[in-house]
């Protein structure tokens, strides 16, 4: 059984119906559980429930403080290729955009990791468009195994795989992935993705717990708010983790939270997500599934993200460069993949953190 049966079971749910009946009452009671059920998590998401943000950021707060401390981990991204087969309407790597394209080379790849080691960054995640001609198994194996001689974690964020390349990876020095489904709505999904692998939602869907299976020590999902109704959208990520967190007991798992962010095309999403509604969904996941990491990127602006600080983020990433390489000196020009809006460099974000009373973690895992 994979986590496609409980996307089956909601397809036909009526969430508008649902979250109409929801009452304050409801709502009280949910926060003074100690375990929530799928049903009491809806009722957080819901548009009701956003009278009780107080409450909510509170318990969210307290929960994160009893499972994680006050700490952030931090990590950086490294881009090291944007070419891509994919037609994702939404995307600036679309492979109809005109932009850009690059793709470093393994002495290119090292030069980046010596400038990015300088700045005390240990955890690192390394990033291609999802193109597996240009950039095949042998080449990120290479990628990983020149990363893992600088940094104590190595993640990838790459096109999908089968089990048996996760576990040439992971044989590499790779110990974690993220993989974004972009979108649960299996029709929006359709839409979005007009031509290339992607377009198999299934194979994407599956391709986390295959992660797990072959022994990655941690999985990172997550929804591109804006693409589909966003609250069934973040109800089924959260499904999606607890579905991961339950079955598969060894495996970190964490989400994250994207939001749609300007990108070299001219894709409007038809759902956008204001703050409030963000940090709704943000204290939501942490109630109900207290153990989950939390992962909130530069795609957020520096003053907002610092006021996410006590309300259930665990990870951030810092110093993010969203072009290919950019990290090392006289770098060629590429196009991001999106716009950032937090530009602070590693010492900015770490300071703030402190500021806020927290604890940059640079490194909390390394293989033995």
């Amino acid at each position: 059984m994979s986590f496609f049966t409980t996307v089956e079971q909601y397809q036909d749910f009526s969430f508008t119906d649902f979250f109409a009946q929801v009452t304050d009452v409801q709502i009280e009671q949910v926060l003074h559980k100690e375990v929530l059920s799928p049903a009491d998590f809806l009722i957080l998401l819901s548009p009701r429930a956003a009278n009780h943000l107080e409450a909510m950021a509170q318990r969210a707060h307290q929960l994160t403080v009893q499972y994680f401390g006050r700490t952030i981990q931090l990590f950086i991204p490294l881009y090291i290729s944007n070419f891509c087969a994919n037609q994702c309407a939404y995307c600036g790597f679309n492979r109809k955009n005109k932009i850009v394209r690059r793709k470093l080379s393994l002495p290119e790849i090292e030069r980046e990791a010596q400038a990015i080691a300088q700045s005390g960054m240990q955890h690192i995640l390394f990033l291609t468009g999802e193109a597996q001609q240009l950039t095949p198994m042998d080449y990120m194996l290479d990628a990983a195994r020149c990363l893992k001689r600088y940094f104590a974690s190595v993640a990838i964020e790459v096109y999908p795989l089968e089990i048996e390349e996760y576990h040439q990876l992971m044989a590499a020095g790779v110990d974690s992935m993220t993989l974004f489904q972009e979108c649960y709505d299996q029709e929006v999904y359709r839409r979005v993705h007009q031509a290339g692998k992607k377009m198999d939602y299934h194979f994407r869907l599956n391709a986390p717990e295959r992660a797990a299976r072959a022994g990655f020590r941690a999985v990172n999902i997550g929804a591109l708010l804006g693409l589909a109704e966003p609250r069934s959208e973040f109800f089924l990520t959260g499904m999606h983790a607890r579905y991961l967190e339950n079955t598969f007991l060894d495996t970190e798992v964490a989400v994250s939270l994207p939001r749609f962010n300007e990108c070299e095309s001219d894709f409007q999403p038809d759902y956008l997500v204001d703050d409030p509604t963000f940090v709704q969904f943000m204290t939501a996941l942490r109630i109900f599934l207290p153990r989950v990491g939390i992962t909130v990127s530069t795609r957020e602006n520096a003053a907002f993200r610092d006021r996410l600080l006590p309300l259930g983020v665990t990870r951030y990433s810092a110093g993010s460069r969203t072009g290919v390489g950019g990290y090392a000196a006289a770098e060629e020009e590429s196009t991001p993949q999106f716009e950032i809006t937090d530009s602070r460099g590693v010492e900015e974000v770490a300071a703030a953190i402190y500021e806020h009373g927290y604890q940059p973690v640079y490194k909390d895992w390394d293989a033995i």
